[in-house]
């Protein structure tokens, strides 16, 4: 560098500035995005803005002198004096190159810091006052020395690692002497931001700016050591691969010059694109590419790897990523229901609220499971079909009759031969969505034993806040079952364990009522038979009668399987005649269906049978709806023992006792004697022996069985009868009244007596059961004697006070009865009539008291 002469600067001849001359306290400005110039360096710039060139053509011809600042940001087009900073460096215009699309290409040298003291006022360019802080030639100290050689080493670890920098910057920087100059110059290139560079040209003090520079230079050496160490490790990676893709693909090169093929690295091959395709999450992947990579290291024809191949092709199989998308339309779905079921308005209802429910939430199904409770044949299973066609989703059933080995459920283990995954994960597979309408037939019939608990695996699946990563035993990975719609049906629900019927909505479907089942018939059943039997209506007709009788006198169900069947046995018939060249269209009327369906199976007991001592006519609910029965009691010699028969459960027979000890107990208000209970054995019997009976609802009807027997009075058939009774005769609520009603009204029953805490269930049952029907309503035994032992009846109701009679020899207390009440109560026995001729209600008038015998 040359030595200072004077204090002022001036230009020599080859445009370097010596001194001679002081830097003038004002300049044009010249305003740089991203670019921060140092003093001391020579650099290209390109200005293109109308007040930039403004600025350069202000300059003098003599003195090329000119301000450069950088900007704070360079999304800023026009910049004023707050959008620069306010350190910049007095530059030296070289040379200028005026392009022919505009603007210019400057080259400018760095010649001092300065520091902008304000901005004058110039509409065409930028101008400021500054301050120039040139730097002096001063003496190194010994810590000046040490930061320069400092400096100097790390610049050259700097250079070796940023692969970006000529070697040449080495050199240079090993010549510089001045200690600002190398400060500037390493600043000048390293990769650093535009704060930080600028943050350099701020500090005046050579030792302070090379101990930034320093620091700088540390932490961009530490950050390159970093990342050349991730990139030799990437690098690594890739390299290996493309290493081992090279060697694949000239081995299938030289294979398919010798003409052989591998099949197994096309095997290897296809798993590869398949787990591609199942876009598995990242954990599903990691496993699956591991056993991939283990059966690349075994033998093709070994045992383990035909198991790894099943593994495999199960987590591929299985939609991992796939949904079907949900078209939930309400009004479209109310038509498909109407369309595939007659009547059930209740559960469609409450379908269609569900299907609202999930379309207001997205599909988000977050509730209670469905599970549809009711007698075989009444659509439970098809109720699913009808929503999974609503929603349009795919559709999958599984029955659980039966199961009793817990990994049915959860699936077998990959250590035992021939595992399987699970029947929950095997439909989902099937269904190749992860989200279909999924329906557990008979869940009622799961049964557990030293296999263990199905029903226990249920849980989990069955559970909205556990389901979303179900564990399958086989698959050893979860899987997410939250978008799964699971419906439940069941017969009956007292074999359901409590917590799994806990985690589902119960909905009872009813057993279809004579009407209902006519309709179903001629608008479900038959045409679909017909059809079935390649039969049209230019065929053969059959007129409602024929069908009704068919229903009643050849089918006794609460469902529509037995009608099916029997409406297909008439197709199969007339298909016959028609094949055989029958000319004329077949008529079938009600007098003709014995012809195609041989003898009725099923008659009124009750319009058959007449009124006979110890026999009473019973309801009873069953798994496959109502029904009605006899039950006989009868006296023999003996020693009062009680003989029950029938195959009862331990509740009936408790039913029996408490029965037999409230007639024991009222002995002699009934006018029984007391000596018969002890001279003669007592036998009840429950016909149809061979089918298992329980429960306590026929408590009345037994002890009304006993005093009919003990009293030589016989019960009227026609009166059916339900009711579970107390030790002091009170009569207390049962269940299935619908279908208790709905078999009193196929079998003919016009007169029923029900326990009075069960008259607010009439509201569930239809209008078309009750229609034509006398329900009595009794708080006590005593209140339904009347009607049961009345000699003659008037609208179904008693019309006849029971006549007195003599005492007996024995002393035996006559019992005081009414016209239609009890002997204890003041209060008649309540009577709802639902016909068209309502029945009047007994009068309170008393009555002389009677001896029932």
């Amino acid at each position: 560098m040359a030595k200072k002469k004077s204090s002022n600067r001036q230009k020599s001849s080859e445009g370097k500035v010596e001194a001679g001359k002081e830097y003038p306290g004002r300049l044009p400005i010249l305003a740089l995005k991203n670019v921060v110039v140092f003093p001391h360096l020579v650099m290209p710039v390109h200005v293109s803005r109308e007040k930039s060139l403004n600025a350069i053509r202000a300059i003098g011809s003599d003195d090329k002198l000119i301000g450069v600042l950088t900007q704070k940001s360079e999304s800023i087009e026009e910049p004023n004096a707050d959008d620069m900073y306010r350190t910049g460096t007095i530059c030296l215009i070289l040379r200028e190159l005026k392009l022919p699309e505009g603007g210019a290409r400057v080259l400018i040298q760095g010649l001092s810091r300065y520091r902008v003291s304000k901005f004058t006022k110039n509409d065409k360019y930028l101008k400021a006052d500054i301050v120039a802080y040139p730097e002096e030639k001063q003496e190194s100290s010994v810590e000046v020395i040490a930061l320069m050689r400092g400096v100097a080493e790390l610049f050259n670890e700097y250079v070796q690692l940023s692969r970006g920098l000529p070697q040449e910057v080495i050199v240079a920087a090993n010549n510089v002497t001045e200690p600002g100059m190398l400060a500037d110059m390493v600043a000048a290139n390293i990769q650093v931001d535009l704060s930080t560079r600028q943050s350099i040209l701020d500090i005046f003090p050579v030792r302070e700016r090379l101990e930034l520079v320093t620091t700088v230079l540390t932490k961009e050496i530490q950050l390159l050591n970093m990342t050349n160490k991730i990139q030799s490790q990437v690098q690594e990676e890739v390299s290996k691969s493309q290493r081992e893709y090279f060697l694949r693909e000239q081995m299938k090169a030289i294979k398919n010059e010798l003409g052989e093929t591998d099949e197994r690295e096309q095997e290897l091959e296809k798993y590869r694109d398949r787990i591609d395709a199942a876009k598995m999450p990242k954990d599903v992947r990691d496993k699956t590419i591991g056993e991939l990579e283990r059966l690349t290291r075994m033998h093709s024809e070994s045992a383990e790897a035909g198991v790894i191949r099943t593994y495999l092709d199960t987590l591929c199989d299985l939609p991992w990523a796939v949904e079907s998308e949900d078209n939930i339309d309400i009004r479209e779905a109310r038509r498909i229901l109407d369309e595939d079921h007659y009547g059930l308005d209740e559960i469609k209802l409450r379908l269609l609220e569900f299907l609202g429910v999930l379309k207001m939430r997205g599909g988000d199904i977050k509730g209670p499971i469905l599970c549809l409770v009711g007698p075989p044949g009444v659509g439970k299973t098809s109720l699913g079909k009808s929503v999974a066609r609503a929603l349009g989703r795919r559709f999958v059933r599984m029955s659980l009759g039966g199961i009793r080995d817990e990994a049915e459920i959860r699936g077998h283990r990959r250590t035992y031969v021939g595992a399987l995954p699970g029947r929950i994960i095997q439909g989902i597979r099937n269904a190749q969505t992860r989200n279909p309408v999924f329906v557990l037939d008979e869940i009622d019939k799961v049964g557990a034993d030293f296999r263990g608990d199905p029903s226990s695996a249920l849980l989990e699946a069955l559970d909205p806040e556990q389901n979303f990563s179900f564990s399958d035993h086989y698959l050893e990975i979860p899987f997410d079952l939250s978008k799964v719609l699971f419906i439940a049906t069941a017969n009956i629900l007292d074999t359901v364990p409590p917590a799994l019927r806990d985690r589902m909505e119960v909905i009872q479907l009813p057993g279809y009522t004579e009407y209902e089942k006519l309709r179903i018939a001629r608008e479900y059943l038959l045409p679909r038979q017909m059809e079935n039997h390649g039969l049209k209506s230019i065929h053969f007709m059959i007129t409602n009668a024929a069908i009704r009788k068919t229903i009643l006198n050849y089918t006794r169900e609460a469902g529509l399987r037995n009608l099916e069947r029997e409406l297909a046995k008439i197709c199969r018939k007339v298909a016959l005649r028609v094949a055989e060249g029958a000319k004329r269209k077949i008529k079938i009327s009600k007098d003709d269906i014995e012809e195609f369906l041989g003898v009725r199976r099923f008659e009124f007991e009750h319009e058959r049978r007449k009124a006979e001592v110890g026999v009473v006519t019973s309801l009873f609910w069953t798994a496959a709806g109502g029904d009605i029965g006899m039950i006989e009691a009868a006296l023999m010699p003996g020693t009062g023992n009680l003989l029950l028969t029938g195959k009862l459960g331990d509740v009936m027979r408790e039913s029996c006792k408490a029965a037999l000890t409230w007639a024991k107990s009222n002995a002699d208000e009934l006018g029984i004697d007391v000596k018969k209970f002890k001279s003669y054995d007592l036998h009840i019997h429950f016909p149809a022996g061979a089918i298992p009976k329980d429960g306590p609802s026929a408590g009345i009807t037994i002890a009304t069985a006993i005093m009919s027997l003990m009293t030589g009075k016989p019960a009227n058939p026609s009166i059916g009868m339900t009711g579970e009774i107390s030790l002091k005769g009170k009569v207390l609520p049962i269940g299935g009244l619908k279908e208790k009603l709905l078999a009193s009204k196929r079998s003919g029953l016009k007169t029923i007596i029900l326990p009075k805490a069960n008259e607010l269930d009439l509201v569930e049952v239809p209008d078309e059961i009750k229609s034509g029907m006398n329900l009595v309503f009794v708080e006590r035994i005593e209140d339904a004697l009347p009607y049961v032992f009345s000699s003659k009846k008037k609208r179904g109701l008693v019309s006849e006070t029971v006549k007195p009679k003599a005492k007996s020899a024995t002393g035996s207390k006559k019992i005081a009865k009414t016209k239609g009440r009890s002997p204890k109560t003041a209060k008649p026995a309540k009577v709802r009539s639902t016909g068209k001729s309502r029945s009047q209600s007994p009068k309170r008038k008393r009555a002389p008291k009677k001896s029932l015998k």
